[in-house]
């Protein structure tokens, strides 16, 4: 393993694989989690745990394990678009057995340790994607690249101009721990009314927990019917729910044009 970072934390070394973007780059978790787990002493490194930040590795010589468990190395990345059917969780195992999204996938793809970006409730369908670089994974995620997701909602009764100028403007809800957050503003049409409810299509930037949800109930129409159906230029178009398909060479090479492109912001 290479020298670790001194007291000041400069980097002894420069050469060698961070330890985080190993495990991230193995298909373990994303960087940000895989740092999360070297700080809880679960990541070990020729059987010595390693709890420092910026630890560094020759992944052709030292042998990683987590919580006892060799890893190695991912050298096929993947990049699969799913549409997520309502029932299932974005995430790679839920401690409740309810089914997860690697469910969906064949054992060959499941043995990539390919795992979702981001996040769809499990009451709420549409465009989910999942992959084994963690890089990639990270920078779609992070808000700092804010790549724009589309939705379609079904809510309880019409929305007025006035409450549809409200949604666009931003309006204020409430998390989870009781914090109060005005949302960016959003792009939001009605579509259609369908007896006394009605179609909306929203786009925003944000991504907080259950956030159309509660934009849509804090402005007095409860979402009854809710379908992510595009993430940046990539939209599910006419693939079934709970089927899957890989990004083509130019959908893959306009996302990473795109968060280059926002990086510099």
């Amino acid at each position: 393993m290479k020298e670790q970072q001194n007291a000041t934390g400069e980097e002894a070394a420069s050469q060698g694989e961070r330890l985080a973007r190993f495990l991230a780059h193995a298909g373990i978790a994303s960087r940000r989690r895989s740092e999360e787990l070297i700080a809880a002493g679960r990541v070990q490194v020729n059987g010595l745990t390693v709890t420092t930040q910026g630890a560094r590795i020759d992944p052709a010589s030292d042998k990683v394990s987590v919580d006892g468990k060799a890893i190695q190395a991912t050298t096929q990345h993947v990049y699969i678009l799913l549409h997520k059917p309502i029932g299932y969780v974005s995430t790679v195992h839920d401690p409740q057995g309810r089914p997860t999204v690697l469910d969906l996938l064949p054992p060959a793809l499941r043995a990539l340790r390919v795992y979702p970006v981001g996040r769809l409730d499990i009451d709420t369908s549409g465009l989910l994607l999942l992959t084994n670089d963690g890089d990639f994974a990270l920078r779609l995620a992070h808000p700092r690249y804010s790549m724009e997701k589309h939705y379609r909602a079904f809510v309880q009764g019409h929305p007025s101009t006035t409450t549809l100028d409200i949604l666009r403007n931003g309006i204020t809800i409430t998390e989870d721990n009781d914090n109060r957050h005005k949302t960016a503003p959003a792009q939001v049409r009605l579509l259609k009314r369908v007896g006394s409810n009605s179609w909306l299509a929203l786009s925003i930037h944000e991504g907080r927990k259950r956030q159309i949800r509660r934009m849509l109930a804090a402005a007095g129409h409860p979402v009854i019917q809710l379908e992510r159906i595009g993430i940046g230029p990539l939209t599910l178009n006419k693939l079934p729910s709970g089927q899957w398909r890989n990004l083509t060479t130019a959908e893959l090479d306009t996302m990473r044009q795109q968060l280059t492109e926002h990086s510099r912001f």
